[in-house]
């Protein structure tokens, strides 16, 4: 009796996340294939949900037309690099906080985390002014510090708690094995917190690739426009076609997508790395 109903509250649990999954799919399911609809169909039947004839006219416009593929470029080097520089500046300061200045590390970071009250528009005046005293206006690197300001913290505040589930006898051990303070953190710390960093490393990559505000105020020149405010500009034209609207929003997905595709074993691989023999 107590198998049976298990089973039907299994069968119950794998439905519903069934029907879930469908729902969170279903949005970009339908941006891909409007994406590659025919001339007119989605103005002619917008319902429909498959397409008539298969194209990619409209990929094809907006790379080689729009030059949004300058866009695509100019975002992936700026989440990465945001990506890349937080997750290195914050894992070294969690784990300084955690092992070095356990209270007043825990103070500072949660008085960091604090600067995720302020509104991005409250903050966009005092960063123009920075970065145009500085002649960082218009450049990638400005917009690189800009996204590191407000990533850093949260990404400390983030890996602080991953650090303190690392057993310190495991670092004892290692250090009886003459390692030093370098290689105990990178060789042993590091791989046992590697699901925090992966976790935190996607939500930064996520959150620079998503920016829009700073990007808008920051970027004057087209082609060192990032994709999120290419797509708005396409939706600002006299004339909106929503065939490349369609194109252009898929290419902006994708590259989010792959990122996580590459990244996500990290999460189940670090939990057994690092550990004592």
């Amino acid at each position: 009796m107590r198998r049976r109903q298990g089973r039907v509250g299994n069968a119950i649990c794998h439905v519903y996340l069934l029907i879930l999954t469908c729902i969170a799919v279903f949005p970009l399911l339908w941006i891909l294939i409007s994406s590659i609809k025919g001339k007119g169909e989605l103005t002619g039947n917008p319902t429909a949900f498959l397409p008539k004839t298969v194209t990619l006219d409209y990929f094809k416009h907006v790379i080689n037309d729009l030059n949004f593929i300058v866009n695509i470029r100019n975002s992936i080097i700026i989440s990465l690099a945001t990506t890349a520089i937080a997750i290195t500046i914050a894992s070294m300061a969690a784990y300084g906080i955690v092992r070095f200045f356990p209270k007043f590390g825990s103070f500072m970071s949660k008085i960091l985390v604090t600067t995720y009250i302020f509104p991005p528009i409250l903050l966009a005046i005092p960063y123009s002014i920075v970065m145009a005293k500085l002649g960082l206006t218009n450049t990638r690197i400005g917009l690189i510090i800009v996204y590191l300001s407000f990533s850093i913290p949260y990404a400390v505040w983030l890996l602080v708690g991953f650090f303190k589930s690392v057993p310190i006898g495991i670092e004892e051990a290692a250090r009886i094995d003459g390692a030093n303070k370098l290689v105990v953190f990178g060789r042993v710390v590091l791989p046992l917190v590697a699901p925090g960093i992966v976790a935190t490393a996607i939500y930064t990559f996520i959150n620079a690739w998503n920016e829009f505000l700073y990007s808008l105020i920051l970027m004057n020149d087209t082609e060192k426009m990032t994709v999120a405010v290419a797509l708005r500009s396409l939706d600002g034209a006299e004339i909106l076609d929503w065939g490349d609207m369609m194109a252009a929003s898929a290419l902006v997905v994708i590259p989010s997508i792959i990122f996580f595709c590459l990244i996500q074993n990290k999460i189940a691989g670090g939990l057994s790395e690092g550990s004592v023999k």
